[in-house]
Parts: C-alpha cells; sequence; structure tokens
C-alpha cells in the first residue's frame, strides 16, 4: 500500500493511494510527487475543493470512475469535455461542470484527518484558494 501526507490549507491528512482499483491513474501521479498546487472551492459540484488543472494531460483514461466520491476520496478528471482537475470530496458532491456530470477517476482515499475536512472545506469557501501538497508520507 502506497501511502501519502497531504497538506491542505492548515491541515494534514495521511492517504493510500488506490493502486489495485486506479493503478494507471496513480502510476501517473505518482511521477508528479511531490505534487504542489492551490485548491479552490467547487462551482457546480457541492461539498467539494478542486485542483484547476486546464488541459494537462496525465496519460490516462477513465479507471474505478464515480459521479459521487464521498467525503475524504479524491478523483482525477483526465479532461475531455471540461478541463482536467483533481477534485477532494469533503461533503455531499455531484461530480459536474457547466456541460453537465462528470466523471472522475477515485485514486487517492484519506485515512486520516476526516474530522478536518469540513472545516477546510469551508476555509476554502469563505477564505478563498489554499496551498495543498502531496507527497510520499
Amino acid at each position: 500500500m502506497t501511502e501519502l501526507t497531504i497538506t491542505a490549507g492548515p491541515f494534514t491528512f495521511t492517504a493510500r493511494l488506490e493502486m489495485h482499483d486506479a493503478p494507471k491513474t496513480c502510476a501517473a501521479f505518482l511521477e508528479r510527487l511531490p505534487y504542489d498546487s492551490q485548491i479552490v472551492h467547487v462551482r457546480w459540484s457541492g461539498e467539494g475543493v478542486w485542483v484547476p488543472l486546464g488541459d494537462e494531460d496525465f496519460g490516462v483514461g477513465y479507471e474505478n470512475h464515480t459521479s459521487h466520491p464521498a467525503p475524504g476520496h479524491i478523483i482525477l478528471y483526465p479532461g475531455g469535455i471540461s478541463e482536467t482537475e483533481i477534485l477532494l470530496a469533503y461533503g455531499g458532491v455531484d461530480f459536474s461542470s457547466k456541460m453537465g456530470q462528470l466523471a472522475g477517476n477515485h485514486f487517492i482515499t484519506l485515512t486520516s484527518g476526516l474530522e478536518n475536512l469540513a472545516a477546510l472545506g469551508k476555509k476554502t469557501l469563505w477564505e478563498g484558494a489554499q496551498p495543498i501538497r502531496f507527497e510520499l508520507a
């Protein structure tokens, strides 16, 4: 099991890569570690934060994809109808864009720090973009 440390805003989470269910997505992401960016609050999808990635190509298609990630699930939308993005659900999510419903690859699951998810989401909503860093644990 490959474990990650994710620091988002003032919070730290531990997580596991879903290597069995999303091996290509996990491999593509591992090549980019450590990964630094910013999260902003989602526009259409509900209670989530996202990393907008424009036309960045991870070189993967759909695997282990969902439109309804659970709190603590991180998905990668590989692009196509909308821009490439990474989304972290902190509550109820119906993954969508202005073009309609989307599906993203569930490739990371938070394993600790879940009690801080709602606070991270609300901080991002009311205070704006927050830094995020993914690195091997």
